[in-house]
C-alpha cells in the first residue's frame, strides 16, 4: 500500500482515540474466551465508514477482499455476526466518538465558529412507506377483520356441527383455516399500533390541559378572583381525546414518520439534524428526530456545538424552515448575530415584495416586527453575505454523506428504532470529520 493510505491514517487515528469504555466492557465479560481486540474492531469499522461501507456483511468483506481492510484487522476475519454484535453491544460508545471527532479537529485548528450553518436531511429509515397504515384506516381495518374472523369462525361451527353428524363428534373435525390464522395475526398488528396511537393522544392532551390549567390558575392569582368565567377552550378529558384519522404508525419502524423530503418526495424516515463550521466544513453538532418540523430543534442544536466546543459562534444560519421568534432572540448571546429568514428566499436576494412591505411599515413610523428586523438585517450586503455561506457550508455535507445518485452514500438507516438509528447517524457524522481530520493533516504534511 502507499505510505499515504486511509487504513495507516485510520490505524494512527484510532491510537489517539478515547476507548477506555470499550475496554472496561470487555474487561468485565463473563466469558472465558478472549474478544477480539477493540482498537482493531473500531478500526476496522472507521475504515468501512469512511470507504462508504455500512453493512456488517460488507464490512466483514473487507477484512477478506480488501488490503486496507486485511491490515487493519491484522490476519483475523471477523464474520458479520461478530461486527454485528460488537455494533450493537458498542453503540453508544461508538456514538461517543462523534464528540471525539469535533474536538480532534478543533484542536487541529479546523474549527473557528466564524459561521456555522444549520440544516437538516431527510433520511430514509429500513422501513417501507407502503408498511404504514392510518388510525382512521385502523379503525376500519380492525371493524372489517373482526367481521371477516366472526364469519369463518360460524363457518367452522357450521363444518364442525355437519361433520360431527357424519363421521360422529371423536372422530377429527374441520381444522382451523390458514386463512384465520393470518387475520387474527393481522388484528393483533394492527390492535397494537392502534393502542399506540391513542396513548400518543393521551399524552398529548393531557400535556396541553395541564398547561391551560396552570394559565388558569395564573390568570386566577392575577386578578385575585378564581370564581370568574374565564375564557378560552374547556380542556377535553384525556380519556376521551381519539388520535386524529390521519395519524400514522408503520408496522416495521413504529418510530419512523412519514416525512416530506428536499426533493418533494414522501418518505418514511428521520431528520437528521446537523451544525457545520465553514471553515473546513466540519459537523460541530448532530442530532437525529422523528420530527419532520426543523425550528424546534434550532436551540438544542446550537446549545450542543457550544458544549461540544466549549465556545459560541459568531454567525449562526439557517434557512426559513427554522424562523420563530425564539430561535431569533434567545438563541445566540448577545456577541453573535443570527440569519434566518422568515420567507423562502434565494441566497443573493432577500426577496422584492418583503422589502416593499418592510419600507411601507419604516414610512408609517410602526415598530417592526422580529421579521421585519430579520428582512431588514438580511438585505443588506454584510446580511447577503453572511447568508450566502450556508449554501457553501453545511449542503455540501450532507451532498458528502449521501453521495451522487449511484454512487455509495448513505440514504437510508440499516437499523431500526430511534435510538439504534440515533447512534447510526452519530457514527456517519463521526466519520465525515475523521475524514477531514485526515485529509487535513495530508495536506500539511504535502506543505511540509
Amino acid at each position: 500500500m502507499p505510505e499515504d493510505h486511509l487504513a495507516y491514517q485510520i490505524r494512527d487515528l484510532v491510537q489517539a482515540l478515547d476507548l477506555s469504555e470499550i475496554h472496561r466492557w470487555h474487561l468485565k465479560d463473563p466469558r472465558g474466551a478472549l474478544p477480539l481486540d477493540p482498537v482493531m474492531m473500531v478500526s476496522i469499522q472507521l475504515y468501512a465508514w469512511c470507504s462508504n461501507v455500512y453493512s456488517s456483511r460488507n464490512t466483514a468483506k473487507l477484512c477478506i477482499c480488501d488490503l486496507g481492510g486485511r491490515y487493519l484487522a491484522a490476519g483475523h476475519q471477523p464474520d458479520f455476526r461478530t461486527i454485528s454484535a460488537f455494533r450493537l453491544r458498542h453503540g453508544e460508545a461508538l456514538a461517543d466518538l462523534f464528540i471525539q471527532s469535533v474536538r480532534l479537529c478543533q484542536a487541529a485548528g479546523m474549527i473557528s465558529l466564524g459561521h456555522v450553518a444549520i440544516d437538516g436531511t431527510k433520511l430514509m429509515a429500513n422501513a417501507s412507506k407502503h408498511k404504514a397504515m392510518s388510525y382512521g384506516r385502523m379503525a376500519q381495518a380492525e371493524e372489517d377483520l373482526r367481521a371477516e374472523i366472526a364469519r369463518i369462525k360460524r363457518r367452522c361451527e357450521e363444518e364442525d356441527a355437519r361433520e360431527d353428524t357424519l363421521f360422529g363428534k371423536e372422530k377429527p373435525g374441520y381444522n382451523l383455516p390458514e386463512q384465520l390464522k393470518f387475520r387474527q395475526s393481522r388484528l393483533e398488528h394492527i390492535l397494537k399500533a392502534k393502542a399506540k396511537l391513542e396513548a400518543e393522544a393521551k399524552a398529548a392532551a393531557e400535556a396541553k390541559a395541564a398547561v391551560r390549567e396552570r394559565q388558569r390558575q395564573e390568570r386566577a392569582s392575577d386578578n385575585n378572583d378564581p370564581d370568574k368565567p374565564r375564557r378560552g377552550r374547556k380542556p377535553k378529558d384525556p380519556d376521551q381525546v381519539a388520535p386524529k384519522d390521519s395519524a400514522q404508525s408503520n408496522f416495521t419502524d413504529p418510530e419512523s414518520r412519514i416525512m416530506k423530503s428536499g426533493t418533494g418526495e414522501w418518505v418514511q424516515g428521520y431528520n437528521g439534524q446537523a451544525a457545520v463550521d465553514s471553515d473546513h466544513q466540519v459537523i460541530v453538532a448532530c442530532e437525529l428526530t422523528n420530527m419532520a418540523a426543523d425550528a424546534p430543534h434550532f436551540q438544542p442544536i446550537v446549545e450542543q456545538l457550544i458544549e461540544n466546543t466549549g465556545a459560541e459562534p459568531v454567525q449562526t444560519s439557517s434557512d426559513a424552515g427554522y424562523f420563530s421568534q425564539a430561535n431569533v432572540e434567545n438563541t445566540v448571546s448577545p456577541f453573535g448575530e443570527v440569519f434566518i429568514p422568515p420567507d423562502r428566499m434565494r441566497h443573493s436576494q432577500a426577496g422584492a415584495s418583503a422589502l416593499a412591505a418592510l419600507a411601507e411599515r419604516q414610512d408609517d413610523g410602526s415598530e417592526l416586527s422580529c421579521a421585519d428586523r430579520m428582512r431588514d438585517r438580511l438585505s443588506t450586503a454584510e446580511g447577503q453575505q453572511a447568508y450566502g455561506i450556508r449554501k457553501k457550508t453545511v449542503e455540501p455535507v450532507f451532498g458528502q454523506i449521501k453521495g451522487c445518485p449511484g454512487s455509495p452514500g448513505f440514504r437510508q438507516f440499516l437499523r431500526r428504532g430511534i435510538v439504534k438509528c440515533r447512534q447510526e447517524w452519530h457514527w456517519i457524522c463521526a466519520a465525515s470529520n475523521f475524514l477531514k481530520y485526515i485529509r487535513y493533516q495530508r495536506a500539511i504534511q504535502a506543505a511540509n
